[in-house]
């Protein structure tokens, strides 16, 4: 396998098996290993298997992001309420947003 043109730590690298999958970790964090895996596979340096085990991981951080930044714009609009509650439209674009395409 041709090596990356990038040097990567050992949390960033794929594992033996493919890629770590994601954990309960902060959005900067998935957002940040997000981003490395859209790279590699970018670079087309990845085997099939390895492409695919990316991808997969890659959903899973997105879902997480998205969650992330839903929970921060509830928040916003929690705390930009004077009544201290989430607005109906708030809400409903949560619902919509949760229910994917």
């Amino acid at each position: 396998m041709a090596t990356s043109k990038t040097t990567k730590t050992r949390a960033e690298a794929p594992s033996a098996q493919g890629f770590e999958e994601p954990s309960a970790q902060g959005f900067e964090e998935s957002l940040a290993q997000l981003e490395t895996l859209v790279s590699d596979m970018e670079d087309g340096n990845l085997s099939l298997e390895e492409a695919l085990s990316a991808f997969e991981t890659g959903i899973k951080l997105t879902r997480q992001c998205q969650q992330a930044l839903q929970a921060a714009e509830l928040k916003v609009q929690m705390l930009s309420n004077p009544d201290g509650e989430p607005s109906a439209m708030a809400m409903d674009e949560a619902a919509d947003e949760e229910a994917g395409p």
